[in-house]
């Protein structure tokens, strides 16, 4: 099956550059979720098993990053060298995506979607 699903559609709409690292990003959140099915949702790409667990979406000059304000208070130290506010980080296209730490954001959302979530 050849046709493009609207994750690709959406990410096809954005210059090269930027394409390749929405793509990595979401190669990040599908290795730290591989359960999660990919959705959009407020016209963003988002991922989701039983709540949706972050959104990114493609900006001129970053990619928007929305692990929901849960997992911002609880990351907020690791966010200093980015622009963020009560549910997004922007994370910019200038520089390397930061692997681990959106890893763990994930994560932790995997751990609060199970009911599982501990303390930081």
């Amino acid at each position: 099956m050849n046709t493009l699903n609207e994750i690709d559609k959406y990410i096809a709409g954005f210059p090269e550059e930027t394409q390749k690292i929405m793509q990595h990003l979401r190669t990040i959140i599908r290795n730290a979720a591989p359960e999660a099915k990919e959705v959009i949702s407020y016209a963003m790409t988002a991922y989701r098993k039983n709540i949706i667990l972050v959104y990114f979406a493609g900006y001129k000059h970053h990619i928007g990053f929305y692990p929901t304000p849960n997992a911002i208070k609880a990351f907020k130290n690791e966010l200093a060298d980015y622009k963020w506010s009560k549910g997004a980080v922007q994370f910019p296209l200038s520089k390397p995506l930061p692997v681990e730490l959106i890893e763990r954001m994930v994560r932790f959302r995997l751990e609060e979607d199970s009911g599982k979530s501990s303390k930081r």
